[in-house]
């Protein structure tokens, strides 16, 4: 016990806390904590997902917490690549104005990329309401195959890259020899046809023989469909996929 006027033994002095950002409190009690900030609401698929067990446990029949599973599935009845460049070729033959033979050639590099179009037609300034589209007359001058370009050799001048070194090309008949010899001096690798109807000609013949020497593939192309429609209306009368 302490006497009148005498000092109290001296002790450890007691850490004083700190409010984060404030100075000691006086007065002594504990120090005054911030106030906790209102909690972020959820978005509503975790909200979903949350009441029915945890994040793992979802909706049935939901994907994330979005839409509808069925809904939000890929299509299975999409284009493959070959039949794609194939019916892009043929699509471009559409463009030609030959009466008699409609050809497109579709020129493709190694990454799937489209890097030249062509379909058979007359050279360009020259007028094909001047020149012949027959096929037969008394004079080869007065028929088409002196001045007629054919798909493969627009389709390699129209090439959109610094070459068509090592790509691939989709065309609706076999090439002929003089095209055969564009495709092997422009470094194409490789021809997809649909068409080998004139196999027997002279002109097919000395084609398959420099693609041989060439080192060239050649093949024949084998759709999974025979046909591919194109319906422009078919953008409106399909419903729009929305978020369930």
């Amino acid at each position: 016990m302490c006497g009148l006027g005498s000092r109290p033994a001296a002790s450890t002095p007691r850490a004083t806390r700190r409010p984060p950002g404030g100075s000691p409190r006086h007065g002594g009690g504990a120090a005054r904590l911030p106030a906790r900030p209102f909690p972020r609401p959820l978005p509503l698929w975790r909200q979903g997902a949350k009441a029915s067990g945890g994040m793992s446990a979802q909706r049935p029949g939901h994907v994330n917490g979005f839409g509808n599973e069925a809904s939000c599935r890929k299509r299975e009845d999409y284009l493959e690549w070959p039949e794609y460049f194939m019916a892009v070729a043929f699509l471009s033959a559409q463009r030609s104005k030959d009466p008699s033979s409609q050809v497109g050639a579709c020129i493709v590099n190694s990454e799937n990329k489209i890097v030249g179009i062509g379909y058979n037609g007359m050279p360009n300034g020259c007028s094909d309401d001047v020149l012949p589209w027959t096929r037969t007359a008394a004079h080869r001058l007065d028929t088409k195959y002196p001045y007629v370009c054919h798909a493969e050799l627009n389709a390699i001048m129209n090439k959109n890259s610094a070459d068509v070194k090592g790509c691939s090309m989709y065309v609706a008949l076999f090439p002929c020899n003089e095209c055969a010899k564009l495709i092997i001096q422009a470094g194409i690798k490789e021809i997809i046809f649909m068409s080998d109807k004139y196999h027997d000609t002279t002109e097919m013949t000395a084609a398959r023989r420099m693609f041989d020497l060439a080192g060239i593939v050649y093949r024949e192309f084998k759709p999974k469909c025979n046909k591919i429609i194109i319906d422009f209306d078919s953008i409106n009368s399909r419903p729009s996929q929305k978020l369930l």
